[in-house]
């Protein structure tokens, strides 16, 4: 099987399956007992929390680990905005951001909450001077990820800190599709909170983590909590985030060389899919995309067709997010960009990473030109 689905999820690395391994069988202890073993894996957790605060230029007193990115995601933004409920009950997001921040949103406006979702443009882009408009004297938080996870468009994050630092809103980024794919340093870049994930950079699943700036007031959200400083309950995951960690260090030290080898590998698609002559657009293929995750369309083509023939000959891809598939709705992100629900349901997705090889490119290639051929 040819596997192109890397924004869903990756294969974990031998170097973090051989920690977790080890860790598990010789660390086992609850890093919250108090004899030796415990102390032990408590020693290991406290490492790997500064760790990962070095590779995020952040403070290690600012770390929190999760058990994913929609735990990240849903615990960050739920322990700011009740910590700051007195200063107002506003919050902006976006149409695109991923599916646990969207319906906590909407969960929250049943509370007595105002969301502002915020458009994009035709590359999937917020519009700053909408961002600054949505501001009120109630805005509370905004909530704006770095990549989206369908058609990879950046957002300018450090523009959109600017923006909301003016007015003291707090600042959340989703960053798992971004973490360990882009530098990512939460002082230059200006954000109050962020979450990652392990599963997304060949770490072991079931692993995430939250960064709060520890200057920015929280409340966790179950009472009497001691784990992770009150953060979040139950016996952590210590060879899990020894895995996940191990899988950071590591996709951070090869960070630039394989962006450019994945960039290499995406032109030679694009160039393929060219040369078979057949109607299509590449969207958002700029400047501001990240070159793992290319999104197309093949004009008059369902994606769900073209990705269950891709299967039939041994490649997986995507229509959109993982979250999302089995909805039978057209993607939100297509449709945001202002695509009409047919062409939205013409989408596909294709994303690449450490495994993914010159040789899958032009078998891809030629799974497409063959099933282009069959539908003439």
């Amino acid at each position: 099987m040819i596997y192109l689905d890397y924004a869903a999820t990756t294969p974990m690395r031998d170097e973090a399956l051989q920690v977790y391994s080890d860790v598990a069988k010789k660390m086992y202890g609850n890093p919250s007992s108090l004899h030796d073993i415990g102390t032990k894996a408590k020693n290991l957790l406290e490492g790997c929390r500064e760790e990962l605060a070095l590779l995020l230029n952040a403070d290690t007193k600012g770390i929190y680990f999760t058990s994913g990115g929609s735990d990240a995601n849903i615990l960050a933004i739920q322990s700011l905005i009740s910590a700051n409920r007195k200063r107002g009950n506003q919050i902006i997001t976006t149409q695109l951001e991923h599916s646990s921040i969207l319906n906590l949103c909407k969960r929250l406006e049943g509370d007595g909450y105002i969301v502002t979702y915020l458009h994009v443009n035709s590359h999937g882009e917020v519009d700053l001077d909408e961002l600054e408009n949505a501001i009120t004297d109630q805005t509370i938080l905004a909530s704006i990820h770095h990549v989206n996870s369908e058609i990879g468009v950046i957002q300018p994050l450090k523009q959109i800190s600017a923006i909301l630092k003016k007015h003291n809103i707090i600042f959340h980024s989703d960053c798992v599709q971004s973490f360990g794919k882009l530098p990512l340093d939460v002082i230059d870049i200006g954000v109050d909170s962020i979450s990652i994930s392990s599963h997304k950079i060949y770490g072991p699943k079931g692993v995430g983590a939250v960064y709060i700036n520890p200057i920015v007031k929280w409340q966790g959200q179950f009472p009497f909590t001691t784990h992770e400083g009150g953060f979040r309950p139950g016996t952590v995951n210590v060879p899990g985030i020894s895995g996940f960690v191990t899988a950071a260090q590591l996709i951070y030290n090869e960070m630039t060389s394989e962006q450019s080898r994945i960039l290499e590998l995406r032109k030679r698609l694009i160039d393929g899919v060219e040369n078979l002559n057949y109607p299509f657009e590449m969207l958002n293929d700029s400047f501001k995309q990240l070159p793992n995750i290319l999104g197309l369309l093949l004009i008059g083509i369902e994606g769900q067709y073209t990705m269950l023939e891709c299967n039939r000959y041994g490649i997986a891809i995507s229509t959109g997010s993982a979250c999302q598939v089995g909805q039978q709705t057209p993607s939100k992100t297509m449709l945001a960009i202002g695509k009409s629900p047919e062409n939205a349901k013409q989408f596909i997705r294709l994303s690449f990473g450490k495994y993914t090889t010159t040789d899958d490119i032009d078998k891809t290639i030629d799974v497409f030109k063959n099933l282009l051929e069959n539908k003439k």
